[in-house]
């Protein structure tokens, strides 16, 4: 059966750095934004605010939507899924508060849900560090 998998991804700015996570699931080492699935019941906004706290252990204080994928891209991971990513600019209220690594896939055991954040300076930033191709349509997005 074919159906849609809606995305959600906060673009987390600080002083010219976007933070980026690397993770280890499904045998896969990828790079990407900090974000997932949204859940049925859930509005986008939701999905954003759920995912920052499973991930950043904090809430968004400010959202702005930025990009809605406008291109078809099947999943990875179940090739009948099509992909729909909606990315929100946000800012977190304690960003000193993450524990981020300078060095990619930096993790303390490389296992399935392995997860590690970095600050990536936006001026070095560059689509093929990333895994997803709508990720690095964003960052196309994000140098304009």
């Amino acid at each position: 059966m074919k159906k849609y998998n809606v995305r959600v991804y906060g673009l987390i700015i600080l002083d010219g750095k976007i933070l980026i996570t690397d993770e280890f699931r499904g045998g896969m080492r990828m790079t990407k934004f900090p974000g997932g699935g949204n859940e049925w019941g859930e509005g986008l906004l939701e999905t954003l605010y759920r995912e920052c706290r499973e991930e950043l252990f904090q809430e968004p204080i400010f959202t702005e939507h930025f990009y809605t994928s406008d291109f078809f891209v099947a999943s990875n991971f179940n090739t009948n899924d099509q992909l729909i990513s909606i990315y929100y600019k946000a800012t977190i209220p304690f960003p000193e508060k993450l524990t981020t690594t300078e060095i990619p896939f930096d993790f303390p055991e490389e296992k399935d849900g392995a997860q590690v954040f970095r600050w990536v300076d936006l001026s070095q930033i560059n689509p093929d560090q990333f895994t997803f191709p709508i990720d690095k349509k964003v960052v196309e997005l994000l140098g304009k």
